[in-house]
C-alpha cells in the first residue's frame, strides 16, 4: 500500500503549475515514488470500471538509452515528415518555432530519461480508457517534483516497439510518458483564456467572464 498522504500539494497548485517538462536530470527516481505515481494513475475514473488500462514502467537505463531513445527519435522525425516539414535536425528548425524546437530536443534527450511509462489498454481498449489515468499520473508526479508530458509514437516504429517490450498484439498503445526531475522549473504555464475556448449553452455563445 502506498502512502498517498505524501501527495500533499494542493490540487489547485498542482494543476495550475503543471506544464510539459522536456528536459530531465539524469537522477534516478526512487521506486517508492514510482509506485505512488502509478497507484495514483489507477485510481482514476474509467469507463464502466472495466479497468482495461495497463502501464509498462521502464527504468532500465541501458534499454532506454540504447533501444527506446533512438526509436523515439526516429518516430518524432517521421511525424515531422508527415507534416511536410523539410527539417532533418534541430539546428534546421527556425528559432521562432519554439514548440518544435523544444519537442525536437526531447527527441534527442529521451534516451536520458530516468524512467518512461507506456500507457496501454488490454483488449485493444480505446484511449479514453487511460486518459484520466495519465492525467492522475502526471499530477502525482508534479506533486513529487517530477516532470512529465504525454507523447505518442509513429506507425513506422510500432512493430519494433512491440517487439522491444514484448507487448501482445491485442494490447493497444496510447501514450508514452517520460518522467524525471526537471532541468528548469514548473509553471506557470501559458494557455489561451477560457473566454476564448469555452462557450455557454450554444456554440460560439460567450461565457459570463472575461
Amino acid at each position: 500500500m502506498t502512502d498517498h498522504k505524501r501527495l500533499d500539494m494542493a490540487v489547485g497548485e498542482a494543476m495550475f503549475t503543471q506544464r510539459s517538462i522536456r528536459k530531465f536530470k539524469p537522477d534516478p527516481i526512487p521506486v517508492e515514488d514510482l509506485h505512488l505515481i502509478i497507484d495514483a494513475a489507477v485510481k482514476a475514473p474509467n469507463g464502466g470500471n472495466r479497468q482495461v488500462g495497463r502501464f509498462l514502467l521502464v527504468t532500465d537505463r541501458a534499454k532506454i538509452r540504447d533501444e527506446f531513445g533512438p526509436l523515439y527519435y526516429e518516430a518524432w522525425w517521421a511525424k515531422r515528415r508527415d507534416e511536410g516539414h523539410k527539417w532533418t535536425s534541430l539546428e534546421q528548425i527556425p528559432a521562432e518555432e519554439k514548440n518544435h524546437r523544444a519537442a525536437a530536443q526531447l527527441a534527442s534527450e529521451m534516451k536520458d530519461a530516468p524512467a518512461v511509462v507506456f500507457a496501454l489498454a488490454v483488449n485493444n481498449g480505446p484511449a479514453n480508457s487511460v486518459i484520466p489515468a495519465c492525467q492522475n499520473l502526471m499530477l502525482a508526479a508534479r506533486t513529487l517534483g517530477i516532470g512529465s508530458l504525454p507523447t505518442t509514437l509513429h506507425p513506422t516504429v510500432m512493430d519494433r516497439f512491440r517487439a522491444m517490450f514484448k507487448i501482445p498484439a491485442d494490447v493497444a498503445f496510447h501514450f508514452c510518458i517520460p518522467l524525471g526531475y526537471p532541468r528548469g522549473s514548473f509553471g506557470p504555464n501559458v494557455r489561451k483564456p477560457t473566454s476564448e475556448t469555452t462557450f455557454l449553452d450554444n456554440w460560439s455563445a460567450p461565457v459570463p467572464w472575461k
